[in-house]
């Protein structure tokens, strides 16, 4: 379960998504297993992503939540046909970096 953020994050991390560029883009195949395959990797390395939608502009209001929820991610912000979600590093991927010494 993730840590609900304080407003002091939040805005960090909106200040941060406004100077970078869509990493993912939400296309024809929608929240298939293969792109929030490809958003858990992006949220493993980069732990802020922004993601735009190409296609189901008309949906983007449910289906950011629900790709926030399927990734075990928080929804930042959704502005236009643009979202920005955040993961922290796991603690278990912390232990693991903690024991390669």
């Amino acid at each position: 379960m993730l840590e609900p953020l304080n407003n002091s994050q939040l805005r960090k991390f909106k200040a941060a998504a406004q100077l970078m560029n869509p990493q993912l883009k939400i296309g024809k195949a929608g929240l298939s297993d293969g792109f929030i395959k490809e958003v858990e990797g992006a949220l493993a390395i980069h732990e802020l992503v922004k993601i735009k939608f190409v296609e189901f502009k008309e949906q983007k209001k449910e289906l950011a939540p629900q790709l926030a929820e399927k990734t075990a991610s928080h929804l930042i912000m959704r502005v236009g046909n643009v979202m920005v979600l955040h993961r922290p590093k796991t603690a278990a991927a912390e232990i693991v970096d903690s024991t390669a010494d």
